[in-house]
């Protein structure tokens, strides 16, 4: 009987094949399929692209859920509070933890597979640690592509803990169908809060912790910026939630405004388009935007340009706005030749 593996040593057609039973496996569930597809997809693999690209038409069910908020906040105690209680109602749940990233290594060093230990043995429930690698949003390059793989395996929630650094968790809006913000009432002042722009992404805010002092001034101070505030977006406003992680208290309350939410985005058909689409369109350009400069960083080789052209612009002799200047056009006309 002919092999069905590719002959002549092809490497594409090898990585196809290997894509190919990748997903094959993930339709079954196969954990390690899952561990495998979201390495090749956070290394940025061709590999992990072919498997992004064929199980594409498996997505598009799960809902995605961000978690964000300030360090110490408990955002890990609730996600896994969250998961337990999906688990529990017979939920295939998967976790997506962003971790800050070892300036050395590159990797995850806060370790929440450590944190979530229920997470071990459990088929319906998967979590992965993923290093932010410098991304500016809190959220690593890879997590959508992380969680589509997710998907693709039967997952039916994908609840994703950004890294918590302020404003630049804005990124996790474009992932998720309802974002979390959770503050405790050390987060202080929430009008400054306001100020600060983190509010602005939140379609449910919960206060955790909310039994220690000061948590019901929060909380009645969130409401009334609200309130005045006006927020609104096309009907939905953003209920505030109190909870108690460590104890699993509100977990339960939090749940039925996270599905209120998903009834709302769903009641109107239009309008639940129109998000989609943006956010697909969002997608779209981010994907374009880094295969655009891996491409430029493979072509022309820019490195050693670069490093020639260090000494005259630390002697001010060529402006690093000239230099990439005349990168793009030396790229641009090779590629008219």
């Amino acid at each position: 009987m002919p092999s069905s593996k590719p002959q002549g040593g092809d490497p594409d057609a090898t990585g196809r094949q290997i894509a190919q039973d990748l997903a094959t496996r993930l339709a079954k569930g196969d954990r390690r399929a899952i561990a495998r597809g979201i390495s090749l997809v956070e290394d940025g693999t061709r590999r992990g692209r072919s498997l992004l690209d064929l199980i594409y038409r498996r997505t598009g069910r799960a809902r995605r859920i961000g978690i964000t908020g300030p360090p110490g906040s408990g955002k890990s105690t609730l996600v896994h509070g969250l998961a337990q209680s999906l688990r529990k109602a017979g939920e295939r749940v998967g976790i997506l933890a962003v971790d800050p990233s070892s300036p050395f290594s590159g990797g995850a060093i806060l370790g929440d597979r450590i944190r979530m230990p229920s997470a071990t043995g459990d088929e319906g429930l998967f979590m992965r640690s993923m290093a932010s690698r410098g991304s500016l949003g809190g959220v690593a390059a890879a997590t959508y592509e992380a969680s589509e793989i997710l998907e693709a395996a039967g997952f039916d929630w994908i609840l994703i803990e950004t890294v918590g650094v302020g404003q630049s968790e804005l990124d996790v809006v474009e992932l998720a169908d309802t974002t979390i913000l959770v503050l405790v009432p050390e987060s202080g002042d929430s009008v400054q809060a306001m100020k600060a722009g983190i509010m602005e992404i939140a379609d449910i805010f919960v206060v955790n912790k909310y039994d220690r002092e000061g948590g019901d001034r929060l909380i009645r101070d969130l409401e009334a910026t609200l309130d005045l505030s006006g927020w609104d977006r096309g009907g939905w406003h953003p209920p505030v939630e109190k909870t108690v992680a460590v104890r699993e208290e509100g977990v339960g309350e939090l749940l039925d405004a996270i599905g209120r939410h998903g009834d709302w985005l769903s009641e109107d058909p239009a309008r639940h388009e129109r998000i989609r689409a943006e956010k697909i369109s969002h997608r779209a350009k981010v994907l374009l935007n880094r295969s655009l400069l891996e491409k430029v960083w493979s072509e022309g080789a820019i490195d050693e340009q670069l490093a020639a052209a260090i000494e005259p612009m630390s002697k001010r002799e060529l402006s690093p706005y000239r230099w990439a200047r005349t990168v793009l056009e030396r790229l641009t006309y090779n590629r008219e030749r």
